[in-house]
């Protein structure tokens, strides 16, 4: 058994697309869209089998959560970029065009290196080595 896709619903799915394909090189399908729903969604494919399919709909309301604090549900979700150098390299690329670190390239307890950064729309985010 393995995960298929993660699914994030978005109020600014070029952005969030855009993010995504920049940052962490995801290829991206084309744009689905639902005239009677107004949904539209991009399914975004890396290395390996697993898909990210962000989903935008005006029906969704934002997410009230604190979202520094920890809460139930899904807390983040981690790419695997194969150093500790391209951790260090994505962290940097996305400090320097504004986007929140929560915690620079570091070793974990569980003897991973990673950082951990909020994507556009607060969604936690590992870079692992």
């Amino acid at each position: 058994m393995k995960i298929e896709h993660i699914a994030i619903w978005t109020h600014d799915l070029e952005g969030m697309r855009n993010f995504y394909t920049h940052y962490f090189g995801a290829m991206s399908g084309s744009c689905y869209y639902n005239h009677s729903k107004e949904f539209r969604s991009y399914f975004l494919s890396f290395e390996g089998d697993c898909r990210l399919e962000l989903m935008e709909m005006p029906t969704v309301s934002n997410n009230k959560n604190d979202y520094r604090k920890h809460v139930t549900g899904i807390t983040h979700f981690a790419f695997k970029v194969g150093s500790r150098e391209r951790v260090d390299q994505i962290t940097d690329s996305l400090r320097e065009d504004g986007f929140e670190i929560i915690s620079p390239g570091r070793m974990t307890g569980d003897g991973y290196y990673e950082s951990a950064v909020f994507d556009p729309e607060k969604n936690r985010i590992e870079i692992v080595a």
